[in-house]
């Protein structure tokens, strides 16, 4: 009979870190398992997690191997969720994943719940979830909104996807107060684009500020979570004429092919990977990288 699940398993050098109050940054899963391709997958692994060691903090890498929601893992680990057959998993599918014993990659609101189970405050990953174009029809809206309303772990993201509803996401974020800060930047990003046409509720210029924000929203916040929204970098952002022609093309491309729900941000995404000649994969990886040091830069200065 398998033992009862109570909590993620900590890696040995996570949980020291965490009893120690050293900064410790969690890294999603979903990311390697189901947004690159092998090998690449396995060597951006290693250098998310060299990012964040090399801003003095410790990575925590999240994800469920055979039942069990780890955060932090050994590089055997990492091999096998580089290694295909992953589900992917939200939180709704943690406990399924749990009872039937498999493999799964952590989403934005799977790795923010288990990190927050764990302790860990701050989570790096590229782009928030969101509300889908459409969605007044479909009802389509990414767990990853309601998981930051109730989770007290501060985000660092690009924004949220160009293909999604950024104005009905942003709407809803404030629903649902959730607090939304723009590092060294007034507009709220676009994933690809350092600019989604709309402006941030709030503006922060350096990791001071962002750790100062944070210990108040703890103490009077409600228990919710923060975003934090960094462009990506200026050197790596998808030409806009570029960009609106993938993005025009990929809408295309799901409504003739009858893609729907959970499907339609991975067949879009691979549109813009396939078709952009790897620039999106290029702008992807940058933002993630700078996601995991800002974050790492933050973590210090909370344990500071």
């Amino acid at each position: 009979m398998m033992p009862h699940v109570t909590g993620p398993v900590l890696l040995p050098e996570v949980r020291a870190a965490l009893r120690d109050g050293a900064p410790v940054v969690a890294l999603e899963s979903t990311l390697l398992a189901h947004g690159l391709p092998a090998p690449r997958n396995r060597e951006v692994a290693d250098e998310l997690e060299a990012v964040v060691r090399s801003r003095g903090a410790v990575p925590a890498t999240v994800a469920v191997l055979d039942g069990v929601p780890r955060v932090g893992l050994t590089a055997a680990e990492l091999d096998r969720v580089c290694g295909g057959d992953l589900v992917k998993l939200s939180v709704r599918d943690l406990g399924v994943a749990v009872g039937l014993r498999r493999d799964g990659a952590t989403t934005v609101a799977a790795t923010a719940a288990l990190a927050a189970a764990a302790g860990v405050a701050l989570f790096a990953t590229g782009g928030l979830g969101g509300v889908h174009r459409g969605a007044r029809e479909s009802w389509d809206v990414s767990a990853d909104l309601a998981a930051l309303a109730r989770t007290p772990v501060l985000t660092v993201c690009s924004g949220v996807k160009s293909i999604l509803d950024v104005a009905a996401t942003l709407e809803l974020l404030e629903t649902s107060s959730v607090p939304v800060l723009g590092f060294g930047t007034d507009a709220f990003p676009g994933f690809y684009r350092r600019d989604s046409g709309f402006p941030v509720p709030w503006r922060v210029d350096d990791v001071a500020q962002v750790a100062a924000v944070w210990r108040a929203h703890r103490d009077v916040g409600g228990g919710a979570g923060m975003v934090l929204a960094q462009p990506v970098p200026a050197a790596d952002e998808v030409d806009a004429a570029l960009h609106d022609r993938l993005l025009a093309e990929g809408l295309a491309l799901v409504a003739e092919r009858g893609i729907v729900g959970k499907d339609v941000t991975p067949a879009l995404l691979a549109h813009f990977h396939e078709a952009s000649g790897g620039v999106s994969l290029t702008a992807n990886l940058a933002l993630v990288r700078a996601n995991a040091e800002l974050a790492a830069q933050v973590a210090v200065a909370l344990a500071g």
